[in-house]
């Protein structure tokens, strides 16, 4: 299986499966000397985690990072260093129970990569995806928080939350709300009403989807103009992610129905006087805020019928149990954050110098 590593400068290659051992994550190319608070890399995968109610599933893992290499604590320090060496990241899991997939043994189920797996390697894992499982996050995210402390040096951030969720959609940004509901929706009258239909959803059997928006301050000069746009790039990491089927930067499909002369980001001494752009001219960064929306679908597994087929092509019914997500969000929300990070600092370290793909 090839496409495990994302990035040129800041390699991160990501493996494990759902019911395995663990996952984990090897990275390569992260600067020397980046003081890692490990208290923060911890909470970023707290996040992420599973068990935590509302649209969660019920299935409970620490998610307790463990680094295996790269790092060192210098005499008189608390908190280690990067030692520039590959970082070998693992969470292991601890809460798999793989007997509850034993009746999907020979069924493909709809929504999942189950008929796609068999189509392409001749076999699959069925217990909860093996690899295509939402799981292999949780390396993503640790590789993000990561990344989310070398960006950190040079005073680059980012922020996701939550614009829609089950057709209940934001109308304020207050990013002080977020933290304050289980959501991560700048909108608490918004959250309350995504609440209810979460509540709604779930007595129903079924999944909801929804939008999360990603803003991030970003210097000015990031990115390659022709392949590897900044926004290609965001985009190509974002689309990895399981749960995510569209991307748009800044005005996004908006643009479609603008003029040249509405489109436009006006230029003047003080800064632009828009940001239809999205914080991206040309492929590079202007030194505006990204501002990044993802449209993510409705968790595939749902506890109402439906019709597919079993490994010899023959027609069944199948009501999927378990535990399972009501919706990706807001577990996918540093998901989302992680990959625009790891976009970030592998274009922030091939700006500042040379490389050789080699070297990498």
């Amino acid at each position: 299986m090839a496409g495990n590593t994302f990035g040129k400068a800041f390699k991160v290659t990501t493996w494990g499966e759902s019911h395995g051992t663990g996952v984990g994550a090897v990275i390569d190319g992260c600067p020397p000397g980046i003081v890692l608070d490990l208290e923060d890399l911890q909470n970023e995968m707290a996040r992420r985690k599973p068990g935590q109610g509302g649209a969660s599933t019920t299935r409970k893992e620490p998610d307790k990072l463990e680094i295996m290499s790269g790092v060192f604590t210098l005499p008189g320090e608390e908190m280690p260093r990067t030692t520039g060496t590959p970082i070998s990241l693992v969470i292991y899991n601890k809460d798999a129970h793989s007997k509850s997939y034993d009746h999907l043994r020979d069924i493909f189920r709809p929504g999942h990569g189950d008929i796609t797996y068999m189509a392409k390697y001749g076999l699959r894992d069925h217990r909860g995806g093996g690899r295509s499982s939402a799981r292999e996050t949780a390396a993503r995210v640790a590789a993000g928080a990561i990344a989310k402390q070398v960006l950190a040096s040079f005073d680059m951030d980012v922020c996701a939350y939550t614009v829609a969720l089950g057709g209940i959609r934001a109308e304020k940004r207050n990013l002080g709300e977020i933290t304050k509901n289980a959501y991560y929706c700048p909108d608490k009258v918004a959250a309350k009403k995504m609440d209810e239909r979460i509540k709604q959803v779930r007595s129903n059997g079924d999944t909801v989807g929804g939008i999360v928006e990603i803003v991030a301050q970003c210097p000015p000069g990031l990115g390659e103009p022709v392949f590897d746009k900044l926004e290609a790039e965001l985009a190509h990491g974002l689309m990895s992610i399981g749960a995510v089927k569209g991307v748009e930067i800044g005005a996004g499909f908006a643009v479609a129905d603008m003029l040249g002369s509405e489109n436009n980001d006006v230029i003047t001494p003080e800064g632009y006087a828009s940001n239809n752009a999205g914080g991206i001219l040309a492929g590079i960064s202007n030194g505006e805020q990204l501002v990044i929306r993802v449209a993510i679908k409705p968790i595939p597994s749902i506890a109402k019928e439906q019709h597919t087929v079993n490994l010899r092509n023959e027609e069944v019914s199948l009501k999927i149990g378990g535990r399972h997500d009501i919706s990706a969000i807001p577990r996918v929300i540093p998901v989302c954050e992680a990959m625009v990070r790891l976009t970030l600092v592998d274009h922030l370290l091939r700006h500042l110098g040379p490389y050789e793909e080699e070297e990498y």
